[in-house]
């Protein structure tokens, strides 16, 4: 779901939500409005990690740490929201 300033990520199977709010809002508490995110990695495994970069990078997503692989098997690559969350998205060797 999605409106101004609002984006909601759920999936039936997961059990679990993820709300994405630009800063500023009128319906977030006036102490909240202006906040950063410092520190915030949300980590999400993909089915299809080269189609998501290539998917992203098609809609002009700033790539913020590109395609790497890890010595344990994690392939990731991330991007940042405008609040400065950081996203990454990622899948596992086999």
């Amino acid at each position: 779901m999605a409106a101004d300033g609002f984006a909601a990520l759920t999936r039936d199977d997961a059990g679990m939500g993820v709300v994405f709010l630009r800063r500023g809002l009128d319906m977030l508490p006036e102490d909240q409005r202006d906040d950063h995110a410092c520190g915030l990695i949300l980590a999400f495994e993909v089915d299809d990690l080269e189609g998501e970069l290539a998917r992203l990078q098609a809609e002009g997503v700033e790539i913020t740490m590109p395609l790497r692989s890890e010595d344990w098997g994690e392939r990731a690559f991330q991007v940042r929201d405008p609040n400065g969350v950081i996203v990454e998205l990622l899948d596992w060797n086999a």
